[in-house]
């Protein structure tokens, strides 16, 4: 008899456990989903304070490094044919990943798919709805594709970085009035002055070599004297041109005042900076502007590569010191040092 009564209870038994494995089973689905609802609050308090789509897409990868690794997030507007990219490698894998995304980027393709480099990068594309029309963004990974988990932690967080896009598209000609010169369209002072000690602190963390040339037309007075101050803005506008034309989407090209630019160029050091700065003054040689028959149109640069112990004021100083030899030897030159 007590045998009977023991085995009786074994149901009760069962259904209690698999009662309890319910419970296990929700308690675990609620904790994932109080842990993404949380992941989501924090992308919302990032993105919050962010007012530019650069700003938006670089705060968006540091938020989703810790969950997903990947190399680079990027995002394109495709009525603007604007290209925003935040890349955390460096050195020559640094310049094959940009190259892919650019290259996916401009891809006509307009549907979310996967692609794959032939050096082993995984680039996977979304469309994101925006105010004006479809964005698009990448997620760039190398050697392996994304998992469906981080698929799914993408997907969901795209919700919050489209809403922070359309913000940031909406008023992006308004920052960029406040951003650009009027005359030339190069960023201004005040963008150096936003970005600069954090791409210091990029270089410093992902210990990648960071060069500043400081760049002064030779003999500008002159071509405003003889030619018309008119003359003179079209000869500045022609040179931004040419600058623009010459250097990287990762490079930071401003112009300071008057006839005088800064360059600061990631992930480059003295010898690479040295071959562009070579080039730019070649190129604004090549636009044969004349004051007079003796009196031509030239650039002097001075550079050098950022010391990792000094502040910003002290690489600058030297940068201009640098400047002021290669106008006392002679003008149009590069030096560094």
């Amino acid at each position: 008899m007590s045998m009977t009564k023991s085995f009786s209870h074994i149901p009760s038994i069962d259904r209690k456990i698999e009662g309890i494995d319910r419970v296990r089973v929700e308690l675990d689905h609620f904790r994932r989903q109080t842990e993404r609802l949380d992941l989501m609050n924090k992308l919302h308090g990032r993105m919050a304070g962010v007012l530019d789509v650069s700003g938006m897409i670089e705060s968006y990868s540091v938020w989703l490094m810790p969950q997903v690794e990947h190399e680079l997030v990027g995002y394109k507007n495709q009525v603007r044919a604007k290209k925003h990219l935040f890349c955390s490698g460096h050195g020559p894998k640094r310049r094959s990943i940009i190259a892919f995304a650019e290259e996916v980027l401009n891809n006509s393709d307009r549907e979310a798919k996967a692609y794959v480099s032939e050096d082993g990068h995984y680039a996977h594309k979304w469309l994101i709805e925006t105010a004006e029309d479809a964005g698009i963004l990448i997620i760039l990974k190398d050697e392996r594709e994304l998992a469906d988990d981080e698929i799914s932690l993408i997907n969901e967080s795209l919700l919050v970085l489209a809403e922070s896009l359309r913000r940031g598209i909406e008023y992006e000609e308004l920052f960029e009035s406040a951003r650009k010169d009027a005359l030339t369209g190069l960023a201004n002072r005040r963008v150096f002055d936003e970005r600069i000690t954090d791409i210091m602190l990029g270089a410093k963390r992902y210990k990648r070599s960071l060069t500043m040339a400081s760049l002064d037309l030779d003999h500008f007075k002159q071509i405003n004297d003889n030619l018309g101050h008119q003359q003179g803005d079209a000869v500045l506008k022609k040179v931004a041109n040419v600058f623009r034309d010459a250097i990287r989407s990762t490079d930071l090209l401003v112009r300071f005042g008057g006839d005088e630019f800064i360059l600061v160029m990631d992930d480059t050091d003295e010898k690479s900076g040295r071959i562009l700065a070579e080039r730019l003054c070649q190129a604004v040689a090549d636009l044969e502007i004349h004051a007079n028959s003796e009196i031509k149109l030239g650039v002097s640069i001075g550079m050098t590569q950022w010391k990792k112990e000094e502040d910003l004021d002290e690489w600058m100083q030297r940068v201009d010191d640098i400047l002021y030899r290669a106008k006392s030897d002679g003008r149009s030159r590069v030096n560094v040092c």
